[in-house]
């Protein structure tokens, strides 16, 4: 083995060892505590719906969005319809409060595409999260 190479690996070792290098602090899923802060439901035209959201402690676009989905899967089931399709969601954030604009449209049968959610199943799962529904 070469002796830089040699001499470099056990620097490294000696840094991890001596608490030189740490891990990044990480939160832990039980620290994640957001508020849900309501949804306003819009239909548009026909199927097309869009639900706006608020979410206070979210941790990215992710949450914002997955609170707009439960949202649209559940509106889907109140009208009647057992499936939606994600068209878009826009988020923003200011002062540790995100917004979220997304447009679903809401069907009875499977839509084409390939950002369609079964409404129950998503449902169910929104529930089992802890994310609020319409």
């Amino acid at each position: 083995m070469n002796t830089g190479v040699t001499y470099a690996l056990a620097a490294a070792g000696f840094l991890l060892l001596s608490g030189c290098v740490t891990q990044p602090n990480v939160a832990l899923v039980d620290d994640y505590r957001p508020v849900y802060n309501g949804i306003e439901t819009r239909l548009w035209d026909g199927d097309l719906v869009n639900f706006r959201v608020s979410v206070t402690g979210a941790r990215d676009n992710n949450d914002v969005a997955s609170y707009a989905k439960c949202a649209a899967a559940q509106y889907a089931l109140i009208r009647g319809y057992g499936f939606a399709r994600h068209v878009r969601t826009n988020v923003t954030q200011e002062g540790g409060v995100w917004q979220g604009d997304a447009v679903y449209t809401i069907s009875p049968a499977l839509p084409r595409g390939s950002r369609t959610i079964d409404a129950e199943v998503t449902v169910r799962n929104c529930v089992a999260e802890g994310i609020p529904t319409v």
